[in-house]
C-alpha cells in the first residue's frame, strides 16, 4: 500500500489569486478559439454563434429545455434516436438561465458552457496544484485548452460542465471534503453518463480509506508524502515536486462524513438511469435501451479496432489508421506513465474509466475525441515536462499550439464537426 490514496492539504494562498495565471492563459486560449472560428466562419458565409450553439448535440439539449423530454426521431434503418439518451442538468441550466435572463435557450447554453469552461479550468489547475505545484497546474490549464478538440469547451454541449464537476469533485476527495466530493459527484452523474468515473473515484477512494483505517492506519501519524515531505515541513514548489503534504485518512475526515460522500455519489446517475426505465417501461435496463436506438453501447473495444482495421482496406486511408492506433497507444502510455508518477489513486481510477468507457464504447468513432476531453489527468505528465522549460520557451510552445488548434477547430466545426 502507498500513499497515493492520501487526502492532501490545500494551498494556503487565496485559491482564485493562485489561480489567475491559469485562468488568463485559458481565456486568452479560448478567445484565440473563437475568434478564428468567427473569422473563418465568416469567409464561408456561416454563422459561428450557429455552429456554437445550434447544431448537433446543442440542438438536442435545447429542445429537452424547451420542450422536456419525449422527443424522438425514427430513422428509415429502423434506429430511434430518443432525447432520453441526454442527461438533464446541462438542459436544466438552459431552462434556469432562459427563464431568469434575456438569453434564448441556444444563448443560455452557450453561457453555461462558458462559465462551466472557466469552472472546469480552474478545477484542473487546482487538482494539478495539489499534486504536482502551481507552476505544473498552470501548463495543465493551458494543454486542457489547445486540445485539438478544445473549441468544444466553448459549445453548447455538456463536456465543459461535466469536466468542472468532475474536477472539483476529485479536488474534494483529495482534500478530504467527502460530503462535497459526493454531491458533486451526483451533479456530473446527472450531465452525462462518464459521471460513473466520477463515482468509481469517489467509492474507491473511500473504501480504501476505510480499510486502511481499519488496517491501522492511525500508525501512519506522521508519515510523508511520496516526495519526503513530513508532516509540518513545507512542501517543495517545482515540476517533480508534490506541492503538499499528505496527511492521514483519519485527520479531519470522520468516517460517517466519508460515508456520506460516498452514498450521495451515485445518486445523480442512479436516479436518472431509473427515471429512465420506468418511463420506458423497459425497467432498470430502460436507458441502455435509448442507447441501443442511437447505436451506442459497451463492447469492449470490438467496434473501434473494426474500425481501425477498416483504415487499412486502403492506401489513402492507412495513414488515418496509424494515427489512430498511434494515438491510443500515446493515451495508454501518458496514463502509465500517470502510475509511474504516483498520482492519486482517485486520479488514476477516474482516469481510467473515462479512457475505457470511450474507447471501449461502440458509439459514433467520430465522438471519441471529446468523449476523452474530460480526462484531464492524463496531461499531467505532458504538463510536468512542459513546465520544465524556461518560462520564455514554454509560453511560445503553449502559444505555437493554441494557433494551430484554433484553426484546426474552425476547419472542424465548419465541416463534419463534433457529431
Amino acid at each position: 500500500m502507498t500513499d497515493l490514496e492520501r487526502p492532501v492539504a490545500a494551498p494556503r494562498a487565496p485559491a482564485l489569486r493562485r489561480a489567475a495565471p491559469a485562468l488568463l492563459g485559458y481565456a486568452a486560449v479560448r478567445a484565440l478559439g473563437l475568434l478564428t472560428l468567427a473569422a473563418w466562419s465568416a469567409a464561408r458565409g456561416k454563422s459561428a454563434y450557429t455552429l456554437l450553439t445550434s447544431r448537433w448535440d446543442s440542438l438536442w439539449y435545447t429542445r429537452v429545455a424547451e420542450q422536456g423530454y419525449g422527443y424522438e426521431v425514427r430513422l428509415p434503418n429502423g434506429d430511434v434516436h430518443s432525447n432520453l439518451a441526454f442527461f438533464p442538468l446541462l438542459p436544466w441550466l438552459e431552462r434556469a438561465l432562459h427563464a431568469l435572463t434575456p438569453l434564448s435557450y441556444p444563448g443560455a447554453g452557450f453561457t453555461v458552457s462558458l462559465l462551466a469552461s472557466l469552472a472546469a479550468a480552474w478545477g484542473v489547475f487546482a487538482v494539478t496544484d495539489l499534486v504536482h505545484g502551481r507552476r505544473v497546474g498552470v501548463c495543465a490549464v493551458l494543454l486542457w485548452a489547445v486540445l485539438p478538440v478544445g473549441i468544444v469547451q466553448s459549445m453548447a454541449y455538456s463536456e465543459s460542465l461535466f469536466t468542472a464537476l468532475a474536477a472539483w469533485s476529485l479536488y474534494a476527495v483529495l482534500t478530504g471534503r467527502w460530503p462535497t466530493a459526493g454531491v458533486l459527484a451526483a451533479l456530473a452523474g446527472l450531465t452525462r453518463p462518464v459521471g460513473l468515473a466520477v463515482v468509481a473515484a469517489v467509492w474507491t477512494a473511500g473504501v480504501v480509506s476505510f480499510v486502511r483505517d481499519r488496517s491501522g492506519g492511525a500508525r501512519d501519524q506522521g508519515v510523508g508524502d511520496a516526495h519526503g515531505v513530513r508532516e509540518g515541513e513545507r512542501a517543495p514548489e517545482g515540476p517533480s515536486a508534490a506541492h503538499a503534504r499528505r496527511v492521514p485518512l483519519t485527520t479531519g475526515a470522520p468516517p460517517w462524513r466519508r460515508a456520506l460522500g460516498m452514498l450521495l455519489a451515485p445518486l445523480g446517475t442512479a436516479s436518472y438511469v431509473l427515471w429512465v426505465g420506468h418511463r420506458t417501461g423497459n425497467g432498470p435496463l430502460g436507458y441502455l435501451d435509448v442507447q441501443a436506438g442511437w447505436r451506442n453501447g459497451f463492447d469492449g473495444g470490438y467496434a473501434f479496432a473494426r474500425f481501425v482495421a477498416d483504415k487499412f482496406t486502403s492506401i489513402p486511408s492507412a495513414s488515418a489508421g496509424v494515427g489512430l492506433i498511434v494515438g491510443v497507444c500515446l493515451l495508454l502510455w501518458l496514463y502509465l506513465t500517470g502510475v509511474r508518477q504516483r498520482q492519486p489513486l482517485a486520479l488514476l481510477v477516474y482516469t481510467g474509466v473515462v479512457l475505457a468507457l470511450a474507447l471501449c464504447a461502440s458509439s459514433y468513432f467520430g465522438s471519441k475525441p471529446r468523449l476523452l476531453m474530460p480526462a484531464f489527468p492524463v496531461l499531467l505528465p505532458l504538463a510536468r515536462s512542459l513546465a520544465r522549460l524556461r518560462t520564455g520557451r514554454s509560453a511560445l510552445v503553449t502559444a505555437g499550439v493554441a494557433v494551430a488548434t484554433a484553426m484546426y477547430g474552425a476547419f472542424w466545426l465548419n465541416g463534419s464537426g463534433p457529431p
